[in-house]
């Protein structure tokens, strides 16, 4: 009888996670208003049809034969949504929206892989049928699922937000914290150890990037206590940041200069006349610039900050210690400890459009008093995204992380506004390229 309901729990707790993760994707297209399905906002991505398609495409080609034994019903579809694209990548798509299926053959093609996966799947898991034979379990395969789906939502979001207002359809948003100016600071963090990575035997679920566990020894540094804001970012502008040729690697100053990148990609100018005559492109509309919202930009614009400040960016190494480390030399599951990630703790799991003030979470800072480290913002290192001493690729998904392991992607930490809760724990690795601006991602400075 136990084990009975057992079967049930886990049955439930499986597809009630995937119906959650559906429901959020799902929410997002209806943000889009009629005709804007076809558009593309950011040039180095697909348009959202393919999203609509791709979404479904990954869960099928992952289930359906090697696990559920099911036949494909629709392998053209199963080819053409299968793969998204690196952004900043082998060369902008060309594509047209006449080269796309229509929109209801998409919206058919994914609900006959919704009806098919999920009978099968209430079958497999209730034990009633059994799934094939796989290296994996059907636990693992069921987290890439649900984590890619959420890993797209955000994707899906900032991609919204790039899209012009009118296209959209206004949603309610969460009010914004009325708070005295930030201070900035820097927090003193003592050498210590830092443990990176999840070990393989303790059989939780991680990407592949995530193992394996090994610690590693930080010497004392100090860490800004807030990400940088838009008005610490504003006072480098005027300084003229980006006309300084020193302050900018080769390879950054010649994307800079031949895409005439002069500001972030979520600020407009407003007024030529006028230093603080910005507008922050927020997802239902423009507003005046934030002063203590964090600044979202690239890598190589976050670098340059860096050398103007006379600073730099952390490591991987640096950011957990400031985030996880403890005086004591303990490590914690999150900054703030073990409580369950909730709204007063970080701007996080979906809880938001738009930013908050970097210091408006006080009761999520650190051990050591650096605030704002999940949520609000991915936070860029300076280590360039590679594989940790046992990295074994997925053989299901083998491209996941090793296509990226190319000296040219940066890693990431901590997770915005429109971070799953399940990715903050503290092994989640995400990566871009340095010259991506639209992703939602700051960052914060160290010295040493």
């Amino acid at each position: 009888m136990i084990v009975a309901q057992e079967q049930t729990d886990v049955q439930h707790r499986w597809l009630n996670g995937i119906s959650r993760a559906r429901e959020q994707t799902d929410a997002l297209f209806d943000v889009l208003r009629p005709g804007a399905l076809y558009d593309r906002p950011i040039p180095e991505r697909h348009r959202f049809i393919f999203y609509l398609g791709h979404l479904e495409a990954f869960d099928w080609n992952l289930l359906h034969e090697n696990v559920l034994g099911l036949k494909s019903f629709h392998p053209e579809f199963d080819r053409l949504f299968a793969f998204g694209i690196d952004p900043v990548g082998g060369g902008l798509p060309s594509d047209q929206p006449s080269d796309w299926p229509s929109a209801k053959a998409v919206h058919d093609y994914v609900a006959g892989i919704r009806s098919a996966l999920d009978e099968k799947l209430a079958k497999v898991l209730s034990g009633s049928q059994q799934p094939t034979q796989n290296e994996f379990s059907l636990d693992t395969l069921l987290n890439v699922a649900v984590e890619h789906r959420l890993m797209h939502a955000e994707t899906l979001t900032y991609m919204l937000h790039q899209l012009a207002t009118e296209k959209k359809v206004q949603q309610a948003g969460m009010p914004v914290p009325m708070l005295p100016p930030a201070t900035a600071r820097m927090i003193e963090i003592p050498a210590g150890p830092a443990t990176l990575g999840l070990a393989r035997a303790a059989g939780s679920f991680g990407w592949d990037n995530e193992y394996e566990a090994h610690t590693t020894f930080v010497p004392s540094f100090e860490v800004d206590q807030h990400m940088v804001t838009n008005r610490q970012y504003l006072d480098f502008i005027l300084a003229g940041g980006y006309e300084t040729r020193a302050l900018w690697s080769d390879d950054d100053w010649t994307w800079k200069t031949a895409n005439d990148i002069s500001h972030p990609a979520f600020w407009l100018r407003k007024d030529e006349d006028n230093d603080n005559g910005w507008a922050w492109k927020a997802m239902f509309g423009e507003v005046p610039l934030p002063p203590d919202w964090p600044v979202y930009v690239s890598h190589a614009e976050a670098s340059a900050y860096a050398r103007w400040a006379g600073k730099s960016l952390p490591t991987e190494q640096e950011w957990h210690r400031a985030a996880y480390g403890a005086p004591d030399g303990a490590e914690r599951y999150y900054p703030w400890g073990s409580r369950t990630p909730n709204a007063k703790l970080g701007n996080f799991d979906f809880a938001a459009w738009d930013p908050a003030p970097v210091h408006a979470h006080a009761a999520g800072q650190s051990a050591f008093g650096v605030r704002g480290m999940l949520g609000n913002g991915w936070e860029w290192t300076s280590t360039v995204f590679a594989p940790f001493a046992g990295f074994k690729a997925f053989p299901f998904y083998p491209g996941y992380s090793a296509d990226f392991f190319d000296g040219k992607h940066f890693v990431m930490k901590g997770g915005s506004a429109r971070t799953a809760a399940c990715m903050l724990r503290p092994t989640f690795r995400n990566w871009f390229q340095t010259h991506y601006q639209y992703v939602y991602a700051g960052f914060r400075c160290v010295q040493r």
